[in-house]
């Protein structure tokens, strides 16, 4: 592979770990600042709503200026927002604002693996992609957990505390956010010696009304293709119940293995771990034509979920989420790639993985949406998690057998 891809990889992992960072970072000043506790879950939701609200105009603009500018541009904007958090910005605007960097990033950095790759390494690439996302993830959480937490206080607050010049930095949460900071900076250094490649589309008219009426064709066109359908509809069940799921998990680890925060934060990245491996089954093991051969995964992940119910000990918990996470990976991946080269031949990436985006995002804010509703009507974590399990394999199942009538 040429060098700029590697670049890119580089770029995606620190910008992704920075995301992950700050996520526990500003949960954890939400927590210092005694907000109601509604706003943890809101918090991600202000970061998926420029997903969703920018969608029309993300993806025409990924595709009319060379995509290393888009994602150095996208990553400036994240810089502009967790220095906003660290300035006294309340979390969840300043959030919100790193989420629309993260909105016009995302694009741009799956968009331009279908320009510098041909079809038949796609999945491959998606491997590598999605394997260091995830290690970014589970990274992220490892970080993000101890940044915020008693050590930090303990020793590198009460450090810095004895200099006469700190930066007004006198809390763990306000140290992560700064560990961030760099993490962007870093990202935005990478994504500007990303090589220039060639405009896929140019933008004919700039009108915003045009931008959503293009939008919308790009929408229905995606929705009507047999195998953008189905894949597009794998992709945003996986993003909305893999958001959800980390809720699940420190909700119940609290409940059923009596982990604290820290541990249950931490908990989260076995999924991720799982996903990682996942992925790289995926890639080595299922071509691109074969993508849709995956979906009885997706039913298996949702069983395996329901076996959260039965755990107690610890150690079976540890090997049930990183099954839980392998299933998701294998499925996830040649999904994924099967999406974008569907969106490429259709209508460019930058417009697909826009629709893409759109879509994951709304049912991430459904589904979080769902979760909050159950746990203000009072229903036990067990409840939650089964009819969770219950919904990924049902969905699923209509998804293969939907496919299958399609394909007969």
């Amino acid at each position: 592979m040429n060098r700029g891809f590697y670049i890119i990889l580089s770029a995606q992992f620190f910008s992704s770990l920075a995301d992950n960072v700050l996520l526990f970072a500003a949960i954890a000043l939400l927590k210092n600042l005694a907000a109601p506790s509604w706003q943890t879950p809101v918090l991600q939701q202000f970061f998926v709503f420029a997903f969703i609200i920018l969608a029309p105009f993300v993806g025409a603009f990924s595709d009319a200026i060379p995509k290393g500018k888009v994602m150095f541009l996208s990553n400036s904007i994240k810089i502009v927002g967790c220095a906003a958090m660290l300035l006294g910005l309340h979390p969840l605007f300043a959030y919100g604002c790193v989420g629309i960097g993260a909105a016009l990033y995302s694009p741009a950095k799956y968009g331009i693996l279908t320009e510098c790759l041909p079809s038949n390494r796609l999945v491959w690439a998606n491997g590598w992609m999605e394997g260091l996302t995830v290690a970014s993830i589970i990274l992220g959480a490892i970080v993000g957990g101890l940044l915020v937490g008693h050590r930090v206080d303990e020793h590198i607050i009460q450090s810095l505390a004895q200099l006469k010049f700190n930066g007004g930095i006198d809390t763990a949460p306000e140290f992560g956010i700064l560990v961030t900071l760099g993490l962007y900076l870093v990202a935005a250094i990478l994504n500007y010696f990303i090589p220039k490649l060639p405009i896929e589309h140019q933008l004919t008219n700039r009108n915003p009304g045009f931008l959503l009426l293009d939008f919308w064709q790009s929408f229905l066109k995606l929705w009507k293709d047999p195998l953008g359908q189905v894949s597009l509809a794998v992709t945003s069940l996986f993003w909305g119940a893999g958001t959800c799921l980390r809720f699940i998990i420190i909700a119940w680890s609290a409940v059923a293995l009596k982990f604290d925060l820290e541990q249950a934060t931490q908990l989260t990245a076995l999924v991720a771990v799982g996903l990682a491996i996942g992925s790289v089954v995926a890639a080595k093991a299922v071509p691109l034509e074969h993508a849709v051969k995956v979906l009885p995964l997706g039913i298996a992940m949702g069983f395996t979920v329901l076996g959260m119910v039965l755990v107690t000990d610890w150690r079976v918990a540890l090997l049930m989420l990183i099954l839980v996470g392998s299933l998701a990976g294998s499925f996830l991946i040649p999904m994924n790639a099967l999406l974008q080269h569907r969106g490429h031949l259709l209508m460019g990436s930058g417009h697909s993985i826009a629709v893409q985006n759109f879509n994951e995002n709304l049912s991430i804010l459904l589904m979080l949406g769902a979760y909050a509703l159950m746990i203000d009507a009072g229903l036990s974590i067990n409840t939650i998690v089964i009819l969770f399990g219950l919904f990924i394999s049902i969905t699923m199942g209509l998804l293969n057998h939907k496919h299958g009538r399609d394909q007969g």
